[in-house]
């Protein structure tokens, strides 16, 4: 399988916004924040053409607190990570958008937000993870993860570099 990069679409914030509404308006307060991340939340980031959405609730595990209204609100279930601080995804279709919900307080929202904002902020880093991205795609992957997981080594690098944007606890 190949993977398809696309150019930075100044779109994909105003679709985030559009998926925002929807997710506040399924869950009202429920939904304790939403965020966009991933490559389409940094401007001049090249990227899948996939919103990436980070959704907080209280706990994630407690799947019928949120899972049923978004279900209603046009999002599919896709999978369970209790092992990778009991992640949940959801997915969505029109755009294409990946919903991954956490609890409050995990220490994965601040890192994946510190990312974000570190490649907003330094367009050295952003241009090495955008060559980064462009390489790998251009390869041939058994499915999608390889090829996130193939991100992973410049993406640790850079994240050492982003550490001053994480909040001491």
């Amino acid at each position: 399988m190949t993977i398809q990069i696309a150019d930075y679409d100044p779109a994909w914030p105003q679709k985030f916004r559009v998926e925002a509404a929807k997710i506040l308006a399924a869950l009202g307060a429920a939904a304790m924040r939403i965020e966009h991340v991933g490559s389409t939340a940094v401007p001049g980031l090249p990227a899948k053409r996939i919103i990436d959405v980070v959704l907080v609730v209280q706990d994630s595990t407690k799947e019928s607190a949120y899972v049923p209204s978004l279900e209603a609100a046009g999002y599919r279930f896709h999978h369970r990570e209790p092992h990778w601080f009991e992640h949940r995804m959801l997915k969505g279709l029109d755009p294409s958008v990946n919903l991954h919900v956490f609890t409050e307080g995990c220490p994965e929202i601040d890192k994946m937000l510190a990312f974000r904002d570190w490649l907003r902020a330094h367009s050295d880093d952003r241009d090495r993870y955008a060559r980064t991205k462009r390489d790998l795609a251009s390869r041939e992957w058994k499915d999608s993860q390889d090829y996130a997981d193939a991100k992973t080594p410049v993406i640790v690098e850079i994240s050492s570099r982003g550490t001053a944007y994480l909040p001491t606890m």
